[in-house]
């Protein structure tokens, strides 16, 4: 896959140690940009209590990584599609995650090209972050969902100061505010959000 017209934080997944140091730092990346302790077991009930992902359901995991919410979605009894761009994250994840559920998928989400309307629920885990362009993403996993299906987001967002602008201007990062991500999600109403220091936890549903 082209690295080409990636950010230089997607680029980053490519290197051969991203992916082994990753799960490191999944683990604790909530409790330092929260400023409060938020593990992963803490993240997983809030998902399955506000997303109530059900067995049976399709869900795409998109920009998976090492695979955290794939595994929740699979332990909940869902057929899960987990993207990503980086072949290594996806083994990783594989190797973290083993379920007949899941199915890998190494792929651009800003342009699929996959059928509309093929999945009841979307996670994303701070791939709005890194993304190339958000507003295709975030077309994209819209056109992807299915009426009435849930999208859930969980991202950095915007905060005052020069650290974010570092980072956007070095890493190619963004940090959106829910008004900007609402207004590219046509059809989509914001049904909950929570927000734990800069870490922004959301949940859209698309209309029936």
């Amino acid at each position: 896959m082209s690295t080409n017209a990636l950010t230089l934080a997607q680029r980053s997944n490519f290197l051969p140690v991203t992916p082994l140091g990753y799960p490191w730092w999944r683990e604790r990346s909530l409790t330092l940009l929260a400023g409060e302790f938020f593990g992963l077991d803490r993240e997983a009930r809030l998902f399955r209590a506000l997303a109530g992902p059900r067995a049976g359901q399709r869900w795409l995991d998109a920009g998976t990584s090492t695979g955290f919410y794939a595994g929740v979605l699979a332990g909940c009894g869902c057929q899960v599609d987990a993207a990503d761009l980086s072949a290594g994250m996806l083994r990783q994840a594989a190797r973290r995650h083993p379920s007949p559920l899941i199915s890998w998928r190494q792929v651009n989400l800003e342009r699929s090209g996959w059928e509309a309307d093929t999945y009841d629920g979307i996670t994303v885990g701070a791939t709005l972050n890194e993304t190339a362009c958000p507003a295709l993403f975030l077309a994209e996993i819209n056109r992807l969902l299915r009426p009435g299906g849930g999208l859930w987001l969980m991202y950095v967002t915007h905060a005052p100061g020069p650290a974010q602008t570092a980072f956007g201007h070095l890493g190619g990062l963004h940090f959106p505010d829910l008004a900007w991500i609402s207004r590219h999600l046509p059809g989509l109403t914001l049904e909950h959000a929570t927000q734990s220091g800069v870490v922004q936890f959301a949940l859209w549903r698309r209309s029936s």
